[in-house]
């Protein structure tokens, strides 16, 4: 039996490591002491392992080498080579990375001594960038490497347990041999010196104190001496000694001395800690913390409101079927893909979708936001069968389709439920109980019953065409999973299945001999291979040269093949030779041509693009694509009948799943004629029906909807709804055979029994001699999509559901998916229901990076908004990238794109900055070119915000009790009615931009309330009001009124924020008293939106009388900025040019006083001398500012100064000049830097005329 010497300290992690890889090998655990191994075995260091007998070649020793020994044995290092490289790397980065930080964080904390003090220094900082880049690999997965525990998260777990217990809690794994080695770890309130006990795993043996060290020497090396030891311990009780002495004096120290700062907290590092269970309304008893924190604010919140079901449209109402007044508001969300994770696109609609969703939840209509999961078939079984074949080396095919569905469901559960997580961080206020997933026995009975009916009306029907083929996928793929990669020339690609890249981008000519004669036409191709299943050659009808051709015919090169030379309008005159190959079985615009000169249809690919049906020699036969593409460019070549190469700019579809080369393929599939269905929802539209938001979508609604083509809507897969339909053989003389592409041996039914009840009543004949075959295809993601808005709920069952809320209200999504999704959910929407599924569409911009490119991995700009929210390293989004199927190239391309973007990595915004910011960008009709670090910047507003509410609660005072109505009491000064009046404008600004889906127009009137007039103007011009509050009966009562206009602005500003801000608002509005305590509701979220029937004081008269003295205060505080009159204040002359004038500045003389930092304000009339000594300056053309300096400044010191200023001033000119006046100058210097160079000579100019301008205002002083 094997031994294993262990240390009896509880926070050796090292040997805790050997002791959880131990655990895993339960048939040949090793017997455990917790000594030191004899002397005789050589063992440099604990945990050491004696394999057997105890010889020397039979001992391992070290972390590594012991656990890395149990994990073999327990089959915990990886099933494979490639997971066991993997398992080592994060070995390494425990030992490396986690290791020295943790170690840095906690040893001072035990008492450990010789740490390395610059690394102590920076040590928590350090630990949270390298446990974000832990964080991000473990977002999407649960274990590090594979789908089980393995050493990898063992030597991680292990490396950062110490600051788990001792620092603050970090979420990583649990499992039972975890705890069985570790005990309970309670979780570290305080950081506090440490007295460590026994190990609960290691027998039971006592720590002596030299245990303690035994950490110190299992990180930096061989075990101390005792020598060593006994020195450390006198450091120690010479410094517990400094450290008595230095309490005993502070204690000393008199009460009134000023008290330290405190430490400068890093941005975002509040949390919220008091013990919530799930659900429970959050504490708002305790003191607000100093600042804004997004982890403070967002913590509890969401769970309440989910628990308290204010997200239901039942929430406050007996029956949703009870009529409301204020009607009803449905929108269904645009269902993510179950395999999805969120990027900024789907942060961008669920910051739209929400802020509507709210504002009409608040506004008192019966609302409800239904969210859903699509089941995406190819992207779902792409994962899967990746799956299956990285850990069980098998095929979807080697499972069989019952199995491998299984597996399907399987993945679904465990990780299906990923992307509503992120959801929720997000703040999405969705109606989580009525959550559907397309593949739901509900909607699986809806989407059978949509193709029933319309194949029973022929509006579904079956047809061999043209599709687009993945060979790799071996399906027929949609449009809107074909990428368009534009190539400019020659250019390599990487295509599944083959060794080396494939050569596009180059355009082969080569000639057809015309038949009975020398002559031959020279044709063009950019896919040389298809011209194996060439039926013609096209020209233009108006092409003079080849007139003489007409009703001649070309010769195949490869066999007997004759072919007609066709004139055809298609082709362009101007490209090439003017003569195009024709290969109608496998190019679109080549189909339409065979089907107008009824061509002959030759495929010669199959399924796998393999070559069939082509001519001599037989090894071209089950010869690949593009291995056939050589073969043909060399027969030709052999033949002599090629003619040049060169390159050519073209697009190359590639499917988007498995990156494969598109192919257009002949394949009998499911079609749905469009012709009817387009037209009804063009018309829609045209008569004013449905409303398309922002209209210069019009056209391209109306370009698809007036030129649809059906939609083939068949899908070579597993995984999706099975079509319902099934292929007849009749087993009777009379009724011949039927082949595969003719409909009318198709039947389809709800069952099979069903299914053949038609086929005998279409036959003729009894069931028992009908025969059925299912469809092995599934339907379309795009059918299921298609009728989700009412088979949510429960279509074709008349439920509650479905008469209350469908028709929904609004459909809101991106641009991109207007045709693909839209349009369909209008097309099948009328046809199945008969109604439109809603009455408007709006349709939002596409999110770019802050250059305006696409959001692409390769670029390293494809931002997951949940690091915009928690914040990421540099590092962190660089492991992102490794992790990524992108090649070794394109990942190092992505970094320097992140490297040049996030320099710094991505700090900390908060969810409530990330929705303002995306909604304050949502201009209409423009793409969004998102800059993160504005951003950050939504963030500081949040800070603003927090202080303000901070300040003014405590202005109000813990008394203060609201009046039950907002109302004016007619008491209100002039900063009051001027605050009112702005509040009004806001709200009226608000519900106008909301009703017109005008997104920048409603941040802006909450940020200019907030930031410009609130906090700048408002709060700054009371602060007298509330200082002088208790010197009389007057100046209470002023103070009180105050207090109540402060209130209304705080209460209703938060109210007309919270749809973009749920979580801020909340955590300040429960911390206001309420006007109406016993009635009001418990949440800001179910309060109403303030609207401009109550709200109604807005006064243009108000707003340009204050704007007037914001102009005068902005001229003060210009002029004592120019004289560097930071703290002392100045008397100020306002000469105005007339009796009114003056009459207004006398009215707002304590405003202009407060805001303008003023001594006095003595308002003066035209015919009024103004003193002498003053700095004149124009605050517009009814009033001048004159702020008295004389006495205040040493004149004669100022204008030696400004002489000093000019002469340097003028010195930089003249120097300036000198260089630009050169005659190379134009010619060698480079137009950016001439360009600066003039800049800062005009800039030179304009301050040497601000100087002499103050020279001459302090002469006229002397």
């Amino acid at each position: 039996m094997a031994t294993l010497y262990v240390s009896p300290h509880p926070d050796d992690f090292r040997s805790l490591l050997a002791l959880i890889a131990a655990e895993f090998c339960p048939s040949s655990r090793p017997r455990t002491i917790t000594e030191d191994p004899p002397a005789s075995l050589n063992a440099r260091s604990r945990p050491t392992l004696v394999l057997g007998t105890g010889e020397s070649d039979s001992v391992l020793s070290g972390a590594s080498a012991v656990s890395w020994y149990l994990a073999l044995q327990g089959k915990r290092a990886g099933v494979d080579t490639k997971q066991q490289s993997q398992v080592w790397q994060w070995l390494s980065f425990a030992d490396n990375e986690l290791t020295p930080v943790s170690s840095a964080v906690v040893f001072p904390l035990l008492g450990v001594m010789g740490m390395d003090k610059k690394l102590q220094q920076s040590s928590r900082a350090e630990l949270m960038r390298v446990l974000k880049v832990l964080d991000q690999a473990l977002e999407p997965r649960t274990f590090l490497v594979g789908e089980s525990v393995t050493l990898a998260d063992m030597g991680v777990a292990t490396a950062v347990l110490l600051p788990f217990k001792y620092v603050r809690m970090f979420q990583h794994l649990y499992c039972p041999q975890f705890v069985k080695v570790l005990g309970k770890i309670a979780l570290c309130e305080k950081m506090v010196p440490v007295t460590p006990k026994t190990n609960a795993a290691a027998n039971g043996s006592h720590a002596t104190p030299a245990a303690v060290d035994s950490v110190d020497a299992t990180a930096n090396g061989p075990p101390k001496t005792e020598a060593q030891l006994k020195k450390e311990a006198k450091k120690r009780e010479k410094l517990e000694k400094f450290q008595q002495k230095k309490e005993m004096e502070a204690k000393k120290k008199p009460a009134a001395e000023k008290k330290a700062k405190p430490e400068k907290k890093e941005l975002g590092v509040i949390t919220y800690n008091v013990p919530t269970p799930s659900g429970d309304k959050k504490d708002v008893i305790s003191p607000l913390p100093d600042s804004y924190s997004p982890q403070y604010v967002e913590a509890a919140w969401y769970q309440w409101w989910e628990k308290q079901g204010f997200f239901k449209p039942e929430y406050g109402r007996e029956s949703i079927s009870d009529q409301n007044p204020r009607g009803i508001f449905m929108m269904c969300i645009p269902p993510p893909n179950v395999t999805g994770s969120l990027h900024l696109g789907h942060a961008l609609t669920n910051a739209i979708q929400d802020s509507l969703t709210r504002w009409h939840r608040m506004r008192g209509e019966t609302t409800l936001w239904n969210p859903g999961c699509d089941h995406a078939g190819i992207a779902t079984q792409v994962v899967v069968e990746k799956k299956l074949m990285r850990e069980r080396g098998m095929s979807r095919h080697d499972l069989g389709r019952e199995n491998f569905i299984e597996e399907v469901w399987k993945w679904k559960n465990e990780k299906g439920d990923r992307i509503y997580h992120q959801l929720k961080k997000l703040g999405s206020s969705l109606d989580w109980d009525r959550a559907c997933f397309t593949m739901d026995p509900k909607l699986s009975y809806a989407v059978q019953e949509a193709f029933i009916r319309m194949h029973d009306e022929g509006v579904i029907y079956r047809s061999k065409r043209l599709v687009n083929w993945s060979c790799s996928l071996n399906s027929a793929i949609s449009d809107i999973e074909v990428d368009k990669k534009e190539l400019t020339g020659r250019t390599l690609l990487p295509v599944p299945g083959y060794k080396e890249k494939v050569e596009f981008g180059v355009l082969v000519s080569f000639a057809y001999k015309v038949d009975g004669s020398d002559e031959e036409v020279v044709v063009a191709t950019t896919r040389i291979e298809t011209m194996l299943g060439d039926t013609a050659v096209a020209v233009h009808p108006a092409d003079s040269r080849y007139q003489h051709l007409k009703g001649k015919m070309v010769l195949h090169p490869f066999c007997d093949r004759k072919m007609p030379i066709v004139f055809d309008d298609f082709v362009d005159m101007s490209f090439g030779t003017g003569a195009v190959k024709i290969t109608p079985a496998h190019d679109h615009n080549d189909y339409e041509v065979g089907e107008r000169h009824n061509l002959a249809f030759i495929n010669i690919l199959d399924e796998n693009g393999l070559l069939i049906n082509v001519p001599p020699p037989s090894w071209y036969s089950g010869m690949k694509r593009f291995e056939a593409r050589k073969a043909v460019l060399q027969a030709l070549k052999d033949r002599g009948q090629f003619k040049e190469i060169k390159d050519n700019p073209m697009v190359v579809p590639v499917c988007s799943r498995s990156k494969d080369i598109v192919e257009p393929l002949l394949k009998p599939q499911w079609y749905v004629n469009c012709t009817d269905m387009g037209k009804q929802a063009a018309d829609a539209v045209r008569e004013g029906q449905l409303k398309i938001i922002p209209d210069h979508h019009l056209k391209t609604w109306f370009n698809w909807m007036d030129n649809i083509r059906d939609w083939c809507i068949s899908r070579q897969l597993w995984w999706g709804h099975r079509i319902p339909a099934y292929f007849v053989t009749v087993n009777d003389s009379s009724v011949k055979p039927g082949e595969d592409m003719d409909g009318h041996y198709w039947v389809c039914g709800r069952t099979e029994e069903e299914a053949r009840e038609k086929a005998a009543k279409r036959f003729n004949v009894s069931a028992d001699k009908i025969t059925l075959r299912q469809d092995e295809d599934v339907l379309d993601t795009w059918f299921s999509s298609g009728i989700f808005p009412f088979s949510i709920f429960g279509w074709p069952n008349e439920t509650q559901d479905l008469n209350v809320f469908y028709p929904g209200t609004l459909l809101e999504t991106g641009h991109d998916i207007l045709f693909f999704w839209v349009a369909r959910m209008v097309m099948m929407g009328l046809k199945l229901t008969g109604k439109l599924p809603f009455k408007e569409v709006y349709l939002h911009a596409v999110v770019r990076d802050a250059h305006g490119r696409k959001m692409s991995k390769s670029l390293g700009n494809v931002i997951d908004p949940l690091d915009v929210i928690t914040g990421i390293s540099l590092e962190g989004l660089h492991a992102q990238l490794t992790d990524s199927n992108l090649d070794p190239l394109e990942v190092e391309k992505a970094k320097q794109g992140q490297k040049s973007d996030y320099p710094s990595g991505i700090p900390e915004c908060g969810t409530d900055a990330l929705r303002f910011a995306l909604c304050a960008y949502t201009s209409q009709g423009r793409d969004i070119n998102l800059d993160v670090n504005r951003i950050l910047g939504y963030r500081h507003f949040c800070n603003k915000l927090w202080n303000a509410v901070k300040f003014a609660m405590k202005t109000l005072g813990d008394n203060f009790v609201p009046s039950e109505k907002a109302k004016l009491c007619g008491e209100e000064s002039v900063s009051d009615r001027w605050i009112l009046s702005r509040l009004s404008a806001a709200v009226g600004l608000c519900d106008a931009a909301f009703k017109a889906y005008d997104f920048p127009a409603i941040t802006t009137a909450i940020y200019n309330f907030w930031l410009y007039e609130l906090c700048d103007v408002y709060l700054e011009s009371v602060k007298p009001v509330f200082s002088k509050a208790e010197e009389d009966s007057t100046s209470q009562r002023q103070a009180l009124v105050c207090r109540q206009t402060l209130y209304t602005c705080l209460e209703v500003g938060l109210r007309l924020l919270s749809p973009i801000m749920p979580f801020v608002t909340e955590e300040l509005y429960q911390r206001l008293p309420r006007r109406r305590p016993q009635t009001d509701p418990p949440s800001i979220s179910v309060t109403s939106y303030p609207d401009t029937e109550e709200f109604c004081w807005h006064s243009e008269e108000v707003d340009r009388d204050m704007e007037f003295i914001m102009s005068v205060v902005k001229t003060i505080r210009s002029l004592r900025a120019d004289y560097n009159l930071t703290k002392t204040r100045a008397d100020c002359y306002l000469q105005c040019i007339d009796s009114a004038t003056a009459s207004l500045v006398q009215k707002y003389s304590l405003q202009i006083q407060t805001l303008s930092y003023s001594q006095a304000i003595i308002p003066l009339t035209a015919n009024q001398p103004v003193p002498e000594g003053c700095a004149v300056a124009i605050a517009s053309d009814r009033c001048t500012v004159n702020l008295m300096l004389k006495g205040i400044i040493d004149v004669e010191k100022e204008v030696a100064k400004l002489m000093t200023k000019k002469g340097d001033l003028e010195k930089q000119m003249e120097k300036l000049t000198e260089k630009m006046s050169k005659s190379d100058y134009k010619e060698k210097v480079p137009v950016k830097v001439q360009e600066q160079d003039a800049e800062k000579l005009r800039q030179s100019q304009t301050e040497l005329e601000k100087v002499k301008e103050a020279m001459d205002n302090f002469r006229k002083m002397m």
